[in-house]
């Protein structure tokens, strides 16, 4: 990228980037009572339900935490601690513009890992953390901070599993029927667990292979929201077993999409998402920001309860809305989900609905029974937030957080263009925030859905520097102060050109895309091959973890 000129200048960004921040950074990537007479605000719903006495007791299930339950063996300790400080040093040395240096780190991290013996017994833990690494070296090595790019990819919605199951029947295997009376004569819920037909042939559906897979699929991604609805959930008194409406609902996709354009985790359509204060504009949407859209489920959930006094009506109102629902009790004169099911008076879906959620909870809840006890759950999401007080380009925060922008967009579904508007509260990596702050205050606020910060590597020049961000050498020196040299780790303001995105709009069956892994049975072939390759990183395009960059010289400034 550069080649040099008299005109340079750093800007003010007070990154003083810790080692635990870095640490945290790596380790996270990323990235809640109506009276029946007044119905007011569940009618309006025309989708969604649920809350319970026993709210708060803590249910003995697959998400209680799986990697805690893991042995932690010290060879595994040590090499998880090697790695991860080879893992900060490359960070670093990324940061600083040393190409080599950094490589050279990285796969030591990455062999750091390779290396364990495969008879530890929490090898699972190495070969998590081996995931967490490559996918972070990765996305660093495909995206090089974000340099140069001005486009949003196409927002991309997944699709509702819900739609998927809810109008199919399945067969009811007679001889689950004693093992599941025995499962739930032990077992302890928050919700009542009774059995059904309808809920023996969801159970049996979801051993078999495609059910299955799907059932796997929700389980694993509900690691990264499984503690942040925990915590909601027990904040507002609801019961933690309906953590299993959201893998009912989305299987945890945040941009799920259902076919009647219910979206998000928890599916809210846009009246009910209205009236439980999950805002829309025209670049972002609260209904698939995890925590709000959390939040309001539980008040969602909560209400319904306060109306109906039991959870299946409850669930069967979230479902298809407390209107359907009333209108079956006047007619059938039963407040029994299983009696309206019985008599068809609630739509197909809803009829599946509660049992396919029942059978997940009864899986779920004991684990051993249906070989789910070695699922992986995937790494928690964690982040802070910073208030926006100007519209801000994603690449822009990706620069600031030194983070690639994929990141920054994993970290907020919510968004749906390339920048986010005045008064959001954008997720940056946790422990990040202030750093992040620093870097968009040195920028003019007016400039921020435009400009970027171009974190100088070694042989930059202004002209080569000018040229991967599409702009005029004389535009980068007119908005930095004159110094003698650029050297790297210095930090540029580029008065880059915000082009309005379009961004096209598709969905999907599941996520797609290349990505590095690692064949986890040929380990040892790959510390030669595709590990070096992903590896291979244009290394510093940031700053280094202890420097006072120089003051920008403008405040204010609108080149064209």
């Amino acid at each position: 990228m550069g080649r040099s000129t008299p005109v340079l200048t750093g800007i003010a960004i007070l990154a003083a980037v810790s080692a635990a921040s870095l640490q945290a950074d790596s380790r996270h990537l990323a990235v809640a009572g109506m009276e029946f007479a007044a119905p007011s605000a569940m009618a309006s719903a025309a989708d969604h339900a649920g809350g319970n006495a026993d709210a708060n007791a803590p249910a003995a299930s697959i998400l209680e935490t799986e990697t805690d339950a893991l042995p932690h063996s010290p060879e595994t300790d040590d090499r998880l601690k090697r790695a991860d400080a080879h893992l900060n040093t490359g960070r670093q040395l990324y940061f600083e513009g040393d190409l080599a240096g950094a490589r050279r780190e990285f796969d030591a991290a990455v062999d750091t890992l390779l290396a364990a013996p495969d008879n530890v017994p929490d090898h699972r833990r190495i070969e998590r953390r081996l995931d967490e690494i490559c996918d972070l070296i990765y996305r660093f090595d495909i995206e090089k901070l974000g340099a140069g790019q001005t486009q949003q990819d196409a927002v991309v919605f997944d699709k509702a599993p819900i739609d998927e199951i809810s109008h199919m029947t399945f067969p009811v295997d007679e001889k689950l029927a004693p093992k599941l009376a025995q499962e739930l004569h032990q077992t302890t819920s928050g919700i009542p667990l009774e059995l059904s037909d309808p809920v023996l042939s969801y159970v049996h559906y979801f051993s078999t292979d495609r059910g299955r897979s799907i059932l796997l699929s929700g389980l694993r991604r509900s690691g990264k929201y499984k503690d942040l609805i925990q915590r909601i959930f027990a904040e507002e008194g609801v019961p933690q077993e309906l953590l299993y409406l959201a893998q009912a609902e989305s299987g945890f996709l945040p941009r799920a999409v259902s076919n009647k354009q219910a979206v998000g985790m928890w599916q809210f359509i846009s009246a009910t998402g209205s009236t439980y204060s999950l805002n829309r504009g025209t670049g972002y949407d609260e209904r698939l920001d995890p925590e709000k859209a959390t939040r309001a489920a539980a008040k969602y959930l909560k209400d319904l309860y306060a109306h109906y006094g039991d959870w299946y009506l409850a669930m069967a109102a979230y479902n298809c809305g407390a209107g359907a629902v009333d209108r079956a009790i006047e007619r059938t004169g039963y407040a029994d989900f299983w009696e309206l099911m019985k008599r068809n008076a609630l739509p197909r879906e809803t009829r599946n609905y509660v049992p396919i959620i029942l059978a997940i909870t009864i899986m779920a809840k004991n684990p051993s029974d249906y070989g789910l006890e070695s699922v992986d759950l995937d790494t928690a999401v964690e982040y802070d937030s910073i208030h926006l007080t100007a519209p801000t380009n994603l690449n822009l925060i990706a620069d600031a957080t030194m983070q690639p922008v994929s990141v920054i967009r994993d970290l907020n579904p919510s968004l749906l263009k390339q920048v986010a508007p005045a008064g959001f509260d954008v997720h940056v990596p946790r422990g990040s925030a202030d750093m992040t702050m620093a870097a968009l205050e040195s920028v003019p606020a007016e400039n921020r859905q435009a400009w970027r910060l171009h974190h100088v590597q070694a042989g930059d020049t202004l002209a080569s520097i000018a040229s991967t961000f599409h702009v005029s050498p004389e535009r980068i020196a007119a908005v930095n102060r004159s110094a003698d040299g650029l050297e790297a780790g210095d930090v540029l303001l580029i008065p880059a050109v915000y082009v309005p995105d379009t961004p096209s709009v598709r969905s999907r069956a599941k996520r797609s895309g290349t990505k590095l892994t690692l064949a986890r049975s040929s380990r040892t072939s790959h510390k030669t091959g595709s590990v070096q390759r992903a590896t291979h990183v244009a290394a510093g395009r940031t700053l280094p973890a202890q420097v006072l960059h120089r003051k920008a010289a403008v405040r204010t400034a609108s080149l064209q």
